[in-house]
């Protein structure tokens, strides 16, 4: 499987395929492109097949030309106010407004077409009062419903459409409208959680940069004062003429200078190196950009507690490769699974196994990119390896980075004396 080394930051939006954009959207939020919109209206008009029952009943010819005429025209127009709905909704600037004409448009032509054309147009009550559910708050849509429900039972009674029917039709106008509550809130709470992920991946990056420049004042501020009270102390002995006791500041200007780039350069290194609840948080953020489903235990980044930080730094950028890699090369992934785990080596010496897969169609006969080869070197320089290939029974791509397990022992806290 091609690859290509990438770096992005973990408060960013990573890059996503625009193929895969093109035509899907994360449930809950607005839709970007035309394509989108118009598989989203396909998707949204397979539920106005159960007009087919209004509509046989118009082909069967059992009204006049007139009453068929209005009757085309009310299915027509509620199913041009069902398109509108979709489409109002699917936009960042939604109109509450409109949305409520269209809703009300919808519930007259109900009634009216009912009316008209006799009981079977009572299904137009359980699209309409769906509808309702979609713009109506959670706390005021069982009151809403219920009144809904209440205007169908009334309706089906005056066109005498028999008590079975009416109450068939007003209970699922009901329920239908209960479910798409349920549903609006369930959309509600995955856009919550997928802020909140966002925020947690943000909230990760700012701890890394706030850690950087406490350890950048830590360094350079005793560094700094340091120099300078050298410096105005090589000053003043060479304006007294002391030459020898001025040089020996100035040597130790530039010791202290050079501890203080030393310093500096591993504070950057230390910065630059990814951490795996880092990429976690980041992964989430991708895959779900790419429509792919993380399942990944929150008690992952805590499997090898006292990890050496080199090794934990390079199973974090394992997550990294292997997550880009299904972001821009995981054609037809659906699911990325994560696991950790351990394993002992004949020679008995004990490994940390990262393992990333995915259900897409696999590797095929591509060769390894430039990313999993700079991964393979850099598992390398830790004592680790890479393996990587098809997935369980040949399906989807399966890459594991395992790093010796070597414990950081936990730093001794000196004792204070007793007096």
């Amino acid at each position: 499987m091609d690859d290509t080394r990438r770096t992005h930051r973990t408060d960013e939006q990573p890059e996503v395929g625009v193929a895969r954009a093109s035509f899907m959207n994360v449930p809950g939020s607005p839709v970007e492109t035309r394509r989108q919109m118009l598989v989203k209206v396909a998707w949204m008009l397979l539920w106005m097949l159960y007009l087919a029952y209004p509509a046989g009943e118009l082909l069967r010819g059992g009204h006049s030309e007139a009453a068929r005429v209005f009757g085309w025209v009310c299915l027509v127009g509620f199913v041009a106010a069902y398109v509108l709905l979709v489409i109002f909704r699917s936009t960042a600037g939604m109109k509450p407004r409109a949305c409520r004409v269209i809703v009300a448009m919808m519930v007259v032509l109900a009634v009216v077409a009912t009316f008209v054309l006799g009981g079977t147009f009572l299904t137009l009550f359980i699209y309409a009062s769906v509808c309702l559910a979609i713009i109506t708050p959670v706390r005021l849509a069982p009151r809403a419903l219920l009144g809904m429900a209440v205007l169908t039972g009334a309706t089906g009674l005056a066109v005498d459409a028999g008590s079975d029917a009416t109450t068939t039709f007003a209970l699922s106008a009901f329920l239908s409208g209960i479910a798409m509550t349920g549903l609006q809130r369930l959309v509600a709470t995955m856009k919550e959680l997928r802020e909140a992920r966002a925020a947690v991946a943000h909230l990760a990056a700012s701890e890394e940069r706030l850690r950087l420049a406490r350890d950048l004042h830590d360094l350079l501020g005793h560094s700094l004062s340091l120099i300078t009270l050298k410096s105005e102390l090589a000053g003043r002995f060479m304006d007294a003429g002391k030459d020898e006791a001025a040089r020996a500041q100035v040597a130790d200007i530039e010791q202290v200078a050079r501890q203080s780039l030393i310093d500096v350069r591993e504070a950057v290194t230390g910065f630059r190196r990814p951490t795996l609840p880092v990429e976690l948080a980041a992964a989430r953020t991708a895959l779900a950009a790419a429509q792919v489903r993380l399942d990944a235990s929150p008690e992952l980044v805590d499997s090898w507690p006292g990890l050496a930080t080199e090794e934990a730094g390079a199973l974090a950028w394992a997550l990294r490769e292997a997550v880009t890699n299904i972001v821009r090369h995981g054609e037809g992934a659906t699911v990325c699974t994560v696991t950790a785990d351990t394993a002992w080596e004949d020679s008995g010496e004990r490994f940390a196994v990262l393992q990333i897969t995915d259900d897409g169609r696999g590797p095929g006969k591509s060769q390894p990119g430039n990313g999993l080869s700079g991964l393979d070197e850099r598992l390398a320089l830790v004592g680790g390896r890479l393996e990587r290939g098809p997935g369980e029974r040949g399906k989807g791509f399966r890459l594991r980075a395992m790093v010796p397990l070597r414990e950081v022992p936990a730093p001794v806290t000196p004792t204070a004396e007793r007096s």
